[in-house]
């Protein structure tokens, strides 16, 4: 079994475990996760929740035909947000849930009274505009700050799309980097990732740990041309992905058994422990990489690119020779070079400005627009590599 070390951790669960029965809420697996909640706070561990949910909770609160509608959808995400919110506050109530022979003499009434939660709801809107992200990571801060216990969810009553995709994987992933998290615990109805499909192939062998993210590996989750993924394990592994890169650490574990939390608790890892393959970054940075939406792109000529994979430098509007898209000052771009992405990167002037301005050097900038926003298109502190380049 192997050993993890967290003090800053992010909780995925998913719906199976909230509604195992596909609607309603259940306390049948949830108590153990809440308990583990509870010890970590108790070792002085930040613990944030994030939960999938709603609509199951509230699917026999609204009627439908044979196959609900988006807008039934929503509506039973805006019922099932308050069943959800109100099972997990009873759960870190702890008188509700902790007998009297797990309690310690050392436990005073105020020891087992309660941890107040909060909800946070988001969309990928959010999570892609910078200044709402920093907002989202500071509200959190603070929730952490006071022993409150921050419960994450997409906004499924406004999210047309994340209804549909249903994917609180990628969003916990979101949620730990900006969070600057050490440790993302995704929580699944397996023992973690499999060889091939444990649930028809009784060969399957657990992988306790993965170095590198690898082909190989996401080819395990039923990618194009495989028979072995499990339901909804492509999205966990691109959220382990995201972590490892970023220097967080990622967990799969059984959800549904006791024992992967009696695990954790003592340091050890019962599923598939996720190695971080870098130190840990730079929030910004993180937040271009992985959540950032492009807005637009700026390409770019040989001596601008060889500037920016070589010498770290910022882009200057000289090594622009072309503007696609529409975008703001403040916007995220893509960088690109001979039809290949160069990285991403936070612009300076809109699309309108740099179209003016592409090609031009530093000094002829303020005669053209009248006004000056900075010698580059694109800073160095605001610009980050492709993975690929």
């Amino acid at each position: 079994m192997t050993n993890i070390v967290w003090q800053r951790a992010v909780i995925k669960v998913g719906s199976a475990l909230v509604s195992p029965e596909g609607y309603g809420c259940s306390k049948e697996y949830l108590a153990a996760v809440a308990s583990f909640i509870i010890q970590s706070k108790k070792q002085n561990k930040d613990v944030i929740l994030v939960s999938s949910g709603s609509v199951s909770a509230a699917r026999r609160s609204i009627k439908t035909g044979h196959r609900a509608t988006i807008a039934e959808k929503q509506a039973m995400a805006a019922v099932g947000q308050m069943k959800m919110m109100a099972n997990w506050a009873e759960l870190f109530n702890q008188s509700t849930h902790f007998s009297q022979d797990k309690l310690s003499e050392n436990d005073s009434a105020n020891d087992i009274a309660n941890y107040e939660c909060a909800q946070i709801l988001v969309t990928v809107e959010d999570l892609a505009n910078r200044k709402r992200f920093v907002n989202i990571k500071n509200t959190i801060e603070q929730l952490l700050a006071n022993n409150v216990i921050p419960i994450v969810n997409e906004n499924d009553t406004v999210a047309v799309d994340e209804i549909k995709v249903g994917d609180n994987d990628n969003l916990a992933a979101h949620t730990a980097i900006a969070t600057q998290a050490d440790c993302l615990i995704i929580c699944t109805d397996v023992d973690g990732l499999y060889t091939a499909n444990p649930r028809t192939n009784i060969n399957a062998k657990l992988i306790s740990e993965v170095e590198t993210i690898d082909d190989s590996v996401m080819s395990l989750a039923g990618g194009a041309g495989t028979n072995v993924g499990t339901g909804g394990m492509i999205t966990k592994l691109q959220a382990a992905q995201k972590c490892v890169s970023s220097g967080i650490r990622a967990v799969l574990v059984n959800g549904t058994k006791q024992t992967s939390f009696d695990e954790l608790a003592k340091g050890h890892c019962s599923g598939t422990l996720f190695h971080a393959h870098s130190s840990i970054k730079r929030a910004r940075r993180d937040w271009l990489t992985h959540t950032s939406k492009i807005k637009g792109t700026l390409v770019i000529d040989k001596g601008a690119a060889n500037a920016l994979s070589t010498k770290g430098a910022s882009l200057l509007a000289v090594g622009v020779t072309q503007v696609t898209g529409r975008f703001n000052a403040g916007d995220s771009v893509e960088i690109v070079f001979e039809g290949k992405v160069q990285g991403k990167g936070i612009t300076n002037y809109s699309s309108t400005e740099a179209r003016r301005i592409l090609g031009l050097k530093s000094a002829e900038i303020e005669n053209v627009l009248g006004y000056y926003a900075g010698d580059e298109m694109v800073h160095r502190d605001n610009f980050v590599l492709s993975l690929i380049v």
